[in-house]
C-alpha cells in the first residue's frame, strides 16, 4: 500500500496486525538507510508473537517509495526535515486511525537518527523507543572525518549534491561478499539480503551522494546542540553494536547521557545490523527490549 506526505512524495507502507486475541500495543518499525519492508520481515514476526501490531514503511528515496533522482542506484535526500515529513505522514494517515496503545519506536540506524529528531518534535507521540546502533555519527571512511567534511561541503557548494561520493559508484549493491562485511556475523541473514534484491531489483540502493551525506552532517550538527538531546523526554533504550564499523558507539553514549531518560545497552559481539544478527545476539536484543517495554 502507499500514502502521499505533505509534499506529495508516494511512500510505500505495510501494517502487520498482531495475530494474539490480546494485543499488547504497536511497534512503529524505522529501518536504516539502503533498507525496506522485506529484510524486517523476521523482526516483525517477533513483534507479531509478542503480540504487537507492527507498521513500517520504506523511507523517500529506498525500497519502493518515490525515488528522488533518475538513477535509482542513488542514496539521496535533500535533508532530514524531508524524513520526518515521511514519518509525520506515516503516523497522521496510518498509525493514529489505527493503533492499539502503547505505541513503540523500535528504529535502526539512520531510522533511529530521524527517530530522536521525531521523539523532540512530538513528545507524546509514542510512549518509548527502542534504538539499535542508532546514527549519532558517523565513522567516514576511507577519510578523516575533516577531510570527509570538506569534500561534502564543497561537492555542496560546487553542484556535486547528485554525486556519489568518491569511490562510491565502484561498490555494487547486487555483489557484496558476506565474507569481511560490517554487517552481520550470519550468513543467513546475509543472504537473505541479497537474495531480496535479487528477486526484485527495485529494492537495491547503492552508496550515497554527497547530498545524502551533507544532510547527514547538517542533521549530525542539530543533535549536537545544546539543549537539543535534553529536550527529549521519551524514555529511550539505545543499544550499542559493539563491533560496529559504521556509526559511532561513542557519540550514542554521549548523546545518552545528555538525555532525561535514556539508557545505554551494548551488545559487544555484535556487527551494526543487530536485528540481522546470529541468533545468540538476537535472544539478548529481544530479551532487553521484553524487560524495557514492560
Amino acid at each position: 500500500a502507499r500514502f502521499r506526505t505533505a509534499d506529495g512524495v508516494g511512500i510505500r507502507y505495510g501494517v502487520w496486525p498482531s495475530p494474539l486475541e490480546r494485543v499488547r500495543g504497536s511497534v512503529v518499525v524505522l529501518n536504516g538507510r539502503k533498507e525496506y519492508l522485506e529484510k524486517y520481515t523476521e523482526t516483525i514476526g517477533d513483534l507479531n508473537r509478542r503480540g504487537f501490531s507492527a507498521y513500517s514503511f520504506d523511507w523517500r528515496g529506498q525500497g519502493l517509495s518515490d525515488r528522488l533522482l533518475p538513477d535509482r542506484l542513488k542514496g539521496y535526500v535533500q535533508n532530514y526535515e524531508d524524513y520526518l515529513l515521511d514519518l509525520e505522514g506515516f503516523f497522521d494517515q496510518i498509525v493514529r486511525p489505527n493503533e492499539a496503545e502503547p505505541v513503540i519506536l523500535l528504529a535502526h540506524s539512520m531510522g533511529g537518527h530521524i527517530a530522536l529528531r521525531f521523539l523532540h518534535d512530538h513528545p507524546t507521540a509514542v510512549s518509548r523507543a527502542v534504538l539499535t546502533a542508532p546514527l549519532i555519527d558517523i565513522i567516514p571512511s576511507p577519510y578523516p572525518r575533516w577531510i570527509a567534511i570538506i569534500l561534502t561541503r564543497l561537492a555542496a557548494k560546487t553542484g556535486f549534491t547528485h554525486a556519489y561520493v568518491l569511490g562510491a559508484k565502484y561498490r555494487n549493491p547486487f555483489d557484496q561478499a558476506f565474507q569481511g562485511n560490517p554487517l552481520t556475523s550470519d550468513p543467513c541473514r546475509f543472504g537473505f539480503d541479497k537474495q531480496a534484491i535479487t528477486d526484485n531489483p527495485d529494492l537495491a540502493l547503492g552508496e550515497p551522494t554527497f547530498g545524502w551525506v551533507a544532510a547527514t552532517l547538517d542533521s549530525i550538527a542539530m543533535l549536537k546542540q545544546a539543549g537539543y538531546a535534553e529536550g527529549i523526554e521519551t524514555p529511550v533504550m539505545m543499544i550499542s553494536a559493539g563491533k560496529d564499523r559504521i556509526v559511532c558507539c561513542e557519540a550514542q553514549k554521549r548523546i545518552c547521557l545528555r538525555m532525561p531518560d535514556c539508557r545505554l545497552k551494548v551488545l559487544d559481539e555484535s556487527l551494526h545490523e543487530i536485528l540481522m544478527e546470529a541468533d545468540p545476539i538476537r535472544e539478548r536484543f529481544w530479551r532487553a527490549f521484553d524487560r524495557f517495554v514492560d
